[in-house]
């Protein structure tokens, strides 16, 4: 796999700066900048990205070990979602036991 990467520079550049965007969107964005401060973050995760692009193609795992942390994310949220709907259901079943609604 890190030989594909390592061919294919383009789509490696484009995957870990999509990579970079989600983490930040997902995890540290709580709410919308300023145009001109959002232009400069996403310069500078650019920048980034370039970075983690060159210890890539040195063979590090960037983009495994960037997948690793989605998934994670991706978990955590959909357990997030699994205690919301389980609250709800939780909270309609006992009002309906004890004849509130």
């Amino acid at each position: 796999m890190q030989d594909w990467f390592g061919n294919h520079p383009v789509i490696t550049y484009v995957l870990i700066l999509a990579c970079i965007l989600y983490i930040f969107n997902a995890v540290f964005r709580v709410q919308r900048l300023p145009i001109l401060k959002e232009v400069l973050v996403h310069i500078i995760m650019m920048i980034g990205a370039f970075v983690l692009f060159i210890l890539q193609v040195d063979k590090l795992p960037i983009i495994q070990c960037m997948s690793v942390a989605i998934i994670m994310m991706l978990m955590l949220r959909g357990r997030q979602l699994y205690d919301k709907l389980r609250s709800k259901n939780g909270k309609t079943e006992t009002n309906t036991e004890t004849g509130q609604s």
